[in-house]
Parts: structure tokens; sequence; C-alpha cells
């Protein structure tokens, strides 16, 4: 709810402050009074566009301000949008700077710190809804048209649409997930061709052991040598154990020398270690000649092997060659590459299941998108049949009105387009409501639809409404009176009027009127100058009974002052009685 309005050097007002109460607040004076002023300044506060005109003359700033009280729920979203309120309130300041040329610098704040305009124009939506003549309302927007209807349907179209969110999200999440697959599919076949080629050769190569190249080294110089370790064994066993010669071996040097220490051990029992020593050597050295002759018999040359032998070595070193200079990382790399051409091939199966679940995702969304479209459908029937009737007591008793349902692709609100249709006078063709309405039709319908959703509480807290009465008189003009009524019991209209008949069901009553005042100038120095005559728009809240007679008497027109007077009493007597009736 609008509690407050400061407006500072905006147009033609120079300061003026305004308390707005709950229930319906209407705005009477002249035309060209500067009613609009005040919804212009409203508009401005929360985001509108600016132009340079709307700096008072003279003046290089101008400031509105206006101070909103909202409900625990809306509080709960201005947090996520890291906006603090105190106290229930939330004043909406906006400051507009003249600057070269026509240009207009302007800065949005809220609770006096800054935001962006797109912060505002999101809380505009929530906080108020202005219906200005010769401008096209927002509801006239097909997706606002939409999001309408669904309110209107109620929980069951809430629900089965937060069912379709959910749904649309989990195609979508599956659609990228599948593109990004196939996105990739060329490249991964090219490296599937690389590894599979890769493979084949690793497992050609039959690798065993990271110590195989290392072996076949010492068995292949073992048989290139076959005649050389032949005649060396020999030797060493002669020199270890048997000599054919008369040379003594190192078997008969130590067992000479065992004899002696055997001798000496008899006289000197310390020398028993070194002894023992002894005997171990020549225990060695005999096994030692006995192994080396055992070797030397078993050798034999085998060129079959050798060939065999030199042949792997070769395949190996071109394999690590290729690889990796060591075996034993070359098998690494063959068992990673299994791997990843394990895992590849199973990435084929998995594209395989991404299209099955996109494909799955999509049908469900059909058939919530279906059902989302059913409940509309009925939805559409009570909205049509409401409308109508809400329309007829305001000089629109011909009208005909249509919601149609428009199939789309699936989207995150379902697969409808919502367009409102509308022809007001007999015989004519119904058309989109934007192309049809005239100022006046518009207003009218755009309160009757506001009458429709009132019960359903998604209006705005507070609605504006700028000459809904332009063109009616009489009835119409009653009925109208009756249809804001009607409104401000769950909203805050404020409404600019010049029916008597609407401004006498006011909870509150507001007269704009311009004056001229002699605005005194300073000079540079500081002291005052020569005055300027100047035209400024104040505003006066009307709550005296005899005022407020008198204002209607005077917007009444077309009677005696008496007879304005005693009709304007009688107006604020026949609303007094509507409103106690509808307790």
């Amino acid at each position: 709810m609008l509690f407050s309005l400061k407006i500072h050097n905006f147009a033609l007002v120079d300061r003026l402050e305004l308390d707005f109460d709950k229930g319906l607040n209407v705005l009477t004076g002249e035309t060209g009074a500067g009613k609009s002023i005040i919804l212009d300044a409203i508009d401005i506060a929360l985001g509108g566009k600016v132009s340079s005109r709307m700096i008072r003359s003279g003046s290089d700033r101008a400031t509105i301000e206006a101070t909103f009280k909202v409900n625990d729920q809306f509080q709960q979203w201005l947090q996520k949008q890291a906006v603090t309120v105190s106290e229930n309130s939330l004043i909406c300041t906006r400051e507009l700077t003249a600057g070269k040329g026509n240009r207009v610098r302007s800065r949005c704040r809220l609770n006096g710190n800054a935001v962006n305009r797109q912060l505002m124009e999101q809380l505009r939506s929530r906080l108020i809804e202005i219906t200005v003549q010769g401008q096209t309302s927002d509801l006239l927007v097909p997706e606002k048209q939409r999001t309408l209807l669904d309110l209107y349907g109620g929980k069951p179209i809430l629900k089965q649409k937060s069912l379709v969110a959910k749904i649309y999200a989990k195609w979508q999440q599956a659609k990228q997930k599948l593109a990004k697959r196939q996105k990739a599919q060329q490249e991964t076949l090219q490296k599937q061709n690389l590894l599979e080629f890769q493979l084949k050769e690793l497992t050609e190569a039959e690798l065993t052991t990271e110590d195989e190249l290392e072996q076949l080294q010492q068995e292949r110089d073992r048989l290139s040598h076959v005649v050389e370790l032949q005649q060396l064994s020999y030797q060493a066993y002669q020199l270890l154990y048997q000599s054919d010669a008369d040379a003594p071996t190192a078997n008969d040097l130590l067992g000479d020398a065992e004899s002696n220490l055997e001798e000496m051990t008899s006289y000197d029992g310390k020398l028993q270690p070194i002894l023992e020593m002894v005997q171990s050597a020549i225990a060695q050295v005999v096994e030692a000649g006995q192994q080396i002759n055992s070797y030397g018999d078993s050798l034999e040359a085998d060129p079959e092997r050798l060939g065999e032998i030199e042949a792997r070595i070769r395949v190996l070193k071109d394999i690590c060659r290729k690889y990796s200079s060591d075996l034993g990382e070359v098998i690494a790399f063959y068992h990673k590459v299994k791997q990843e051409l394990a895992e590849l091939t199973d990435s084929e199966q998995s594209l395989s299941k991404l299209e099955a679940i996109c494909q799955q995702a999509q049908q469900e969304l059909f058939e919530v998108c279906a059902t989302l479209s059913q409940l509309r459908q009925k939805a559409i029937t009570k909205l049509e049949r409401q409308l109508v009737k809400e329309l007829k007591p305001l000089a629109m008793d011909k009208v005909v009105f249509e919601c149609r349902l428009n199939s789309c692709q699936p989207t995150i609100n379902g697969a409808d387009e919502v367009v409102f249709y509308f022809s007001p006078n007999p015989g004519e063709v119904v058309q989109p409501l934007a192309d049809t309405a005239s100022g006046g039709e518009m207003s009218r319908f755009l309160l009757a639809l506001k009458a429709c959703f009132s019960d359903a509480a998604i209006v705005s807290n507070t609605l504006v409404f700028d000459e809904i009465d332009a063109g009616v008189s009489g009835k119409v003009a009653q009925a109208i009176a009756e249809k804001l009524h009607q409104l401000s019991q769950e909203n805050q209209i404020l409404c600019v009027t010049h029916q008597p008949l609407i401004a006498a069901m006011a909870d509150s009553h507001y007269k704009v009127e311009k004056t001229i005042i002699e605005e005194v100038k300073k000079n540079s120095n500081g002291n005052s100058s020569l005055s300027d005559i100047r035209t400024v728009v104040r505003v006066y809240n009307i709550s005296d009974l005899n005022l407020r007679i008198q204002e209607l008497a005077q917007i009444t027109g077309g009677h005696s002052a008496d007879q304005a007077m005693e009709f304007a009493q009688s107006l604020l007597i026949k609303a007094a009685d509507y409103r106690k009736k509808q307790q």
C-alpha cells in the first residue's frame, strides 16, 4: 500500500507531501489542474521513463519519494533481492539530475541504498499497477494474460504449472547432455580409432613383465658367448678344484693351510676360529668348483633360440621407441588404453541411453502440458462468463470476450499462448484486445477484469486509474464507482476522476489545483533578489464534509449553486448508504 508521497521540483510541483490511506482514494480538480502529475510522480518513483521536462523549470534536480507498507511475504521477496526492510516500510526514491542538452541522469534507491532499474521494474509489478488513458496496460501483453489466466484458475493450474516447469527443466537438462555428447561424438570416434589401433599393436606385442627386455638381453649375451663361457668355466674349475697340470688348485692350497692350522691349534686353542674359517672356505671352494663344472657342462649353442630372442628384443625396443623409453611405462599405457577404450565403448551405449532419457522427458512434458491446457480451458470458460457479467453494468452489455488458447512449442509455462479477444459492439468481429478497445473501453475492461480477479487476491496491492470515467455518465458512472468500491475492499485504489458519483464513493478525497505564487530568488551572495511569478500544483486532503460537498458541487456543473450543493450532499448520503450495505 502506498503510504506517503513526497515530491520536490518535479514538473509544476515545487514541494509536496501527501499521505494516502487504504480503500478508495480519489483525486479531483479541473482539467489541467495537475492531477496526472501526481500519477506521473508515482510512476517515476518506481522506475518509469524520465525526460528533461520533468525537472521543474529553474531547477537542476528533482526528487520523488514513495513509501509503501509491505507485508511479510513481500519482505521475504525483498530479502532475496538483498533489500533490507525496516518496520514493514519500503522507501522508493528517484533522483533526477539535469545534464547537458536535454539529457537527464537518474538514480533509484530503496531504503537509501542504490539499486538498478531492473530491480525497480520487478518491484513495480509487485507493488502497483497504473492504468492510464491512452497507454496500453501490461495486462494486454499475451504473456501477462497467460499469467492472469493461470492465477485465475487457482491452485489446480498453479500446481500443474509447477509440475510442467519441473518436467521442462528435466527435459532441458537431458537435451543439453545429449547435445554435448553428440557434439563430442566425432571426436570420440577419432579417438576410438586411435585407441583401437594402439590396443591392437600393444596386444600383438604380448607384453608381460617390466623386466622382460632386461632378461632377454641377458639371455642373448649368454647364447652369443657360449664358447667363451665354456672355456672360462673350465679354467675356473681347474683353478678351484681339479687341475690337469702340476700347478696346485685353490682347494689344494687351502688343504695345506688347514693342516698347518690344525697343528697350531693343538698348541693354541685361540686359533680355532681361524681354522674353522679355512675349513668353511674349503667347503665353499669345492661347492663352487662343482657348480662351475656343471654350468660349463650345461652350456651349448642354440642359434634358433638366439634368433628368437633377438627378434623379440627388436619388437620390444620398437614399442618402447614409439610409446615410452621404459617398458614398465609402456605396459602401464597399454592398460590405460584398454580402460579408455572400454569407457568409449560404454559411451556409445550412454548415447543411446541419453537419447532414450531425452525422448522420455519430452513425452512426459507433452503429457503434463496437455493436462495444463485442459485446466486452462476450464478456467477460460469461467473467466469468459464472469468477465462479461462484470462488463454489463459498465455500458458494455453487448460485449463479446473470448480467451483463446493457441498451441506453441513447450516452454516452462506449458504449450499454450493465451490471447484475450474483444468486441465491444454488436456485429463486430472479435480481435485481440490491444487492437480493439478504445481508451475508455480499455479502462472499463480492465476494471471489470480486476474485479474478476479480486477474489483470487492476485492483483497488485495498489491500483491506479487515471480518468477511468472518461466518456461515461449517470448509471455507468455509478456502476464504475461501485466496482471501484468493490476492488478497494481488498486493494488500495488511487483514482483520478471528473465524476462526482465516483468521487462521492471515496474513502479519502484529494483536491488538486494550480495556484500562482511569488517565488523569491537569491543572488550569488545569498541575498534576496527579485521575485518570480510561478505556477505550482497544490493538493489538499478535503476530509471536512462541507469542503467535500463544495468540491463535488463544483465538479458537478450544469446546475445552479444551490442545486449543485444539494446534489453533492445527496451523492455523499447515497454513497455512505451503499458502503454500509456492502459491509
